[in-house]
């Protein structure tokens, strides 16, 4: 099974303010969507929370230490190795970690891929995605978005493929 990151950040790693994203990003949010349906999601307990609800077409993973925490309609796990069981046992081919910092923090060295937005801007923000060393990953996709009509800023679509993977990820 694939582990894939799939992340928006600005120009200093930003990812969130105040538990919401700093910016709009139509074009953003049409791509995650297209990338991540049919998919298995594992997001972090905050994470689902902003969102409000599980997302249509997708089967959602909440990772989460609060033993009695069950929202309707998700998966519920207690850990990152946990959650990506779950969608191992789901027959997942590849599976999205979509935040927020603590679970990127834990997903980053699992991960095979990464599906990055950088956001063209420098926001306030409280949480970021972790440090990333490039040198351990390759770019095989780059599209540069203008900003559109529902779009606050220009952003660049990058897709990094780690370059090499340990035995123990398989």
């Amino acid at each position: 099974m694939i582990v894939s990151l799939i992340v928006a950040l600005d120009e200093a790693g930003g990812i969130g303010r105040a538990g919401n994203l700093p910016w709009r990003l139509s074009t953003d949010l049409q791509r995650f969507k297209t990338l991540t349906m049919g998919h298995h999601l594992v997001m972090g307990r905050k994470t689902f929370e902003t969102v409000g609800r599980p997302l249509p077409g997708r089967t959602t993973i909440v990772v989460t230490r609060r033993q009695d925490y069950a929202p309707p309609a998700c998966l519920i796990a207690h850990s990152l190795d946990s959650a990506l069981a779950l969608a191992r046992a789901g027959g997942e081919s590849e599976v999205f970690v979509c935040g927020g910092g603590q679970i990127y923090a834990l997903a980053l060295p699992l991960a095979d891929r990464i599906y990055l937005t950088r956001v063209h801007a420098r926001l306030p923000a409280d949480t970021f995605f972790p440090p990333l060393n490039l040198a351990e990953w390759q770019i095989t996709q780059r599209i540069e978005t203008p900003a559109g009509d529902k779009d606050d800023y220009p952003a660049t679509f990058t897709l990094l493929e780690r370059l090499t993977t340990s035995l123990a990820m398989l």
